[in-house]
């Protein structure tokens, strides 16, 4: 692509030619071989890889785009017989064409050497001078320039600081310039500009009256040129273009537009999609609210369909997320396709995701997951499985999240999308990560249920039961002692009376016996005095 856009067309090829070595269908390699042989003139040879490209990826625009301008410039070259007839008065363009086309392969077959390529520009241009102006148009006096500049000879000998001579320098400039003026005039040759100017003056003449073909064919080649602007990321011409067709059907009248309000519709909403690529949000809106307006007035299903689906991409853009949801929930209803229902509940569930509304993000996820399993488009699933996922995690069902996360990887290594497979991977180590906490967390939880649930309670009222039991038994039996003691009260007392009258006996006996025992051991003292 790099080449291409430098002008190689050479390495430009042979980059294309080499992505397409291990895969035949790879509809990137597809396209810039399409483009590269294109640029170097040669339409069949695109043409046919615009075809292939286009049965391997109908749904992408750009090969439709080059299928039609490479038929229109094999047309301009070679004629067709609609737009070219021959006569026998003169008309013999075809002997012009073949001659350059003649003198085309010989330059491929045959190329001088530097020096007679130097002497040849030296000498001066090989096609006429009014149709290389034509051609070229500013750039002519450009080459003018460096033409001239070939006449001085001491400035040719000179040469820059990388040790390129300035002649070959100016050789390599005039040689694009010879190389695009040969692709110019192969795209769309002088006579068929002639042709087309001198058709178009006659098509839009006021005082003539337009056939309903020449309409139809204007609007359908302006609407692809407004389409083509949009999709090859040049807004502003979309929107001018479009702004240029919306004044110019308003100035016809219904009869020579049957469906004028329709189209007037549709370039409204087109004008407004090329603004939200502009950035400018309050004219988009206000673009797709007219488009909106004019289909109700006219009873217009699908362009209402049309103007709800792009107001709410505006709400959603600026942040109003909750009209986005508004607006799209109205369109519903009129939503015909699995597709369209997967990718409307898709865009729904994001808005309330982003407003923190989690269970209504996780059904319409569902909604939108299920649609797109009947549908049959891995791709939705995948990026369904991901919006259930995201709100599971908000919802602290990390679990369900985990098991989403999973089917969504599934799906990205599925349709070898690396850049979403990353993205969950992380999201799925996240969620596995607070899965875990949070079964750790359910862990103590429960344990702690478990310490306090134990029969601590049990326990203590054993306890005092069986000090009450302890109790009630030592009461019970001071009560039989009691009982005992009033029974025998009378013959106690006696019996304690004599207990202690003996214990009294005893101990005076004991008293006289230790005085006794006393007397006997100690003797009177004179009793040991001698005589």
């Amino acid at each position: 692509m790099c080449f291409l856009k430098l002008g190689d067309t050479e390495n430009s090829l042979r980059d294309a030619e080499a992505s397409l070595q291990n895969d035949k269908t790879f509809s990137k390699g597809l396209y810039q071989k399409a483009e590269t042989l294109y640029t170097m003139g040669d339409f069949e040879f695109a043409l046919v890889y615009y075809h292939r490209g286009h049965k391997l990826r109908p749904e992408l625009q750009k090969f439709r785009l080059g299928i039609q301008k490479s038929q229109e410039a094999i047309d301009n070259s070679v004629g067709s017989p609609s737009s070219v007839k021959l006569e026998n008065k003169g008309d013999l363009c075809f002997l012009s064409r073949q001659a350059e086309s003649k003198k085309v392969k010989q330059k491929l077959q045959v190329k001088a050497p530097k020096k007679d390529q130097k002497q040849q520009s030296k000498v001066g241009p090989i096609r006429n001078e009014k149709t290389e102006r034509q051609l070229l148009g500013e750039l002519y006096a450009d080459k003018a320039y460096l033409e001239k500049l070939l006449k001085d000879e001491d400035l040719m000998k000179s040469s820059t600081k990388h040790g390129l001579t300035v002649e070959d320098l100016i050789l390599g400039g005039i040689s694009y310039l010879d190389t695009r003026t040969e692709f110019w005039q192969q795209q769309k040759p002088i006579y068929a500009r002639v042709r087309d100017r001198k058709l178009m003056q006659q098509r839009w003449l006021p005082e003539r009256k337009r056939k309903p073909s020449e309409v139809a064919r204007y609007i359908l080649k302006s609407m692809e040129e407004i389409d083509m602007l949009l999709t090859s990321s040049c807004p502003e011409g979309s929107c001018k273009k479009a702004e240029h067709v919306l004044k110019t059907i308003q100035g016809w009248s219904d009869d020579e537009i049957p469906n004028k309000n329709e189209l007037i519709g549709n370039l409204y909403s087109c004008i407004g999609n090329a603004q939200i690529e502009m950035g400018q949000m309050g004219a988009a809106l206000q673009s797709h609210k007219l488009d909106l307006e004019i289909a109700r007035e006219n009873d217009l299903p699908d362009a209402v369909s049309r103007a709800l689906d792009n107001i709410g991409r505006v709400y959603a853009r600026i942040g109003k997320f909750q009209q986005a949801i508004d607006t799209w929930e109205e369109k519903i209803p009129l939503a015909k396709t699995s597709l369209e229902k997967t990718w409307l509940f898709h865009e729904i569930g994001r808005c309330y995701l982003e407003l923190d509304e989690a269970t209504e993000a996780q059904d319409y996820g569902e909604k939108s997951l299920q649609s797109a399993e009947e549908e049959g488009d891995v791709e939705w699933q995948l990026n369904a499985s991901v919006l259930v996922a995201q709100a599971q995690v908000k919802l602290q069902d990390f679990q369900s999240a985990v098991m989403n996360f999973e089917k969504a990887l599934e799906k990205a290594k599925l349709i070898h999308n690396d850049a979403a497979q990353q993205a969950i991977i992380i999201a799925l180590d996240d969620a596995n990560k607070d899965f875990i906490e949070e079964l750790r967390a359910e862990q103590r939880t429960e344990r702690l249920e478990s310490f306090r649930d134990y029969d601590y309670d049990d326990e203590y009222k054993e306890g005092e039961e069986a000090e009450d039991q302890k109790e009630r038994e030592e009461n019970k039996q001071k009560e039989i002692e009691k009982e005992e003691n009033e029974r025998n009260g009378r013959g106690g007392g006696e019996k304690e009376e004599n207990e202690r009258n003996g214990r009294g006996g005893e101990e005076e006996e004991e008293k006289e016996e230790t005085e006794g025992e006393k007397g006997e051991d100690y003797a009177e003292p004179h009793q040991d005095l001698p005589e």
